[in-house]
């Protein structure tokens, strides 16, 4: 079994970094996964905002650049059918995980699945919460299981289903299984009859996949960052951001939809939109609410996060009902990362952190899961390598030589 340990070495190729072993506790190979808008290719019968949740080459860069001040190599590998090999060719000590995944209701779960099949350690949520997490309507049953707040709702497979009695207009009606207010649009709210079903109809077609049908909520909407875990100040190089519980409490983000793209909602459009461009909604943080109310968003926040299982990041959407009661609506266990425009990097931005920090911080509570980090105090102790099981896979040159 001596080749389990091939993460000790330095693979060969023309992409080996300038070191030698042994390489400092703290330099790692790191592989930074994602989908890239444009390049990835879809089905042909895809919805027009299919990929909305993509990132640029822009962001990708960004976060290379924010891990290799910290002393780290990095490459980007493509979350498509050769990323298999592209991970045996590379051999990364973690991969940085930001993959949407391209098809199925359980896609943002493909890459993680990949990775642990394979030991090779990763940041952010596990399989099952990425794929929780995506759909909204498992995400809202386990929420609502575990007595969190939340709008009532139904899931349609077919436009002529009944209405449970419990439901009353306004509603709302988006894709169960979708992020990034795909297929959010001010026709997503529901006034009568006539018009849920043709909504639910049309999210069906469009989607292929069922249609979510909840209570509309008037109020104001916020969106709350999570990043910590129980341990987390034993790894972190910021200790003192964090509570007892171990979780950091970002300042919480408003979104005002008022003038938006979208009225009354923060569709896939708004979401499109940049500080400054006609139709963008409007975004406070820190947001002007009572302490009290700051304090049970940041706290239904964590445990709606960990009622789902996310890990180490992620970021949560409240609205308030017509009492001014927060109401979950959903999670993100992959929150976009783009610098100055994804709304968590806009919350870090608000108290201070600068977008390196937010990137290694992912980073660092990442590999402290795998033994990469030994725990503050013990940095003279090795850490641990997880045996990865990437040597078995041909390499992508072997495969074209077949």
């Amino acid at each position: 079994m001596d080749e389990l340990n091939i993460l000790e070495t330095e693979p060969p190729g023309e992409d080996k970094p300038p070191s030698m072993p042994p390489r400092p506790v703290r330099s790692w190979r790191v592989a930074v996964v994602a989908n890239v808008k444009g390049e990835t290719l879809l089905p042909q019968d895809a919805p027009a905002d299919a990929g909305a949740e993509f990132d640029r080459r822009e962001t990708i860069q960004a976060i290379q650049d924010a891990i290799e001040s910290d002393g780290h190599y990095t490459k980007f590998l493509s979350a498509d059918a050769n990323l298999p090999f592209a991970l045996r060719d590379f051999c990364p000590d973690i991969c940085f995980n930001i993959a949407e995944g391209i098809c199925g209701d359980g896609r943002e779960a493909q890459v993680p699945a990949l990775l642990e099949m394979l030991h090779i350690p990763y940041t952010a949520s596990r399989v099952l919460a990425n794929a929780v997490g995506l759909d909204k309507t498992m995400t809202k049953r386990i929420w609502r299981e575990q007595g969190l707040p939340t709008a009532a709702f139904q899931e349609f497979y077919s436009e002529d289903e009944p209405l449970n009695p419990a439901l009353r207009f306004p509603l709302f009606v988006k894709p169960a299984r979708e992020g990034t207010g795909m297929g959010m649009d001010s026709g997503a709210i529901i006034q009568d009859e006539a018009a849920l079903r043709r909504r639910v109809a049309w999210v069906i077609d469009s989607y292929q996949q069922p249609a979510l049908v909840e209570d509309y909520l008037p109020g104001r909407e916020f969106t709350v960052a999570v990043m910590g875990r129980h341990d987390a100040t034993a790894f972190s190089r910021h200790p003192e951001r964090y509570d007892a519980d171990g979780f950091h409490r970002f300042p919480i983000l408003e979104v005002d939809n008022a003038s938006s793209v979208t009225p009354g909602i923060y569709g896939y459009k708004a979401k499109t939109l940049h500080t400054g461009e006609e139709g963008v909604p409007g975004f406070i943080c820190p947001a002007t609410v009572e302490p009290h109310l700051a304090e049970k968003l940041q706290n239904l926040a964590i445990r709606a996060h960990l009622a789902v299982g996310a890990t180490d990041v992620s970021r949560v959407d409240f609205r308030l009902d017509a009492d001014g009661n927060p109401r979950l609506l959903e999670i993100n266990t992959l929150p976009g990362l783009t610098p100055g425009f994804s709304d968590l990097c806009v919350i870090a931005n608000a108290e201070g952190t600068s977008y390196t920090d937010l990137i290694l911080e992912i980073l660092d509570l990442g590999a402290s899961r795998y033994g990469l980090l030994p725990e503050l105090g013990h940095e003279e102790e090795k850490p641990l390598r997880v045996p990865a099981l990437i040597h078995m896979l041909p390499s992508m040159a072997t495969m074209m030589l077949n």
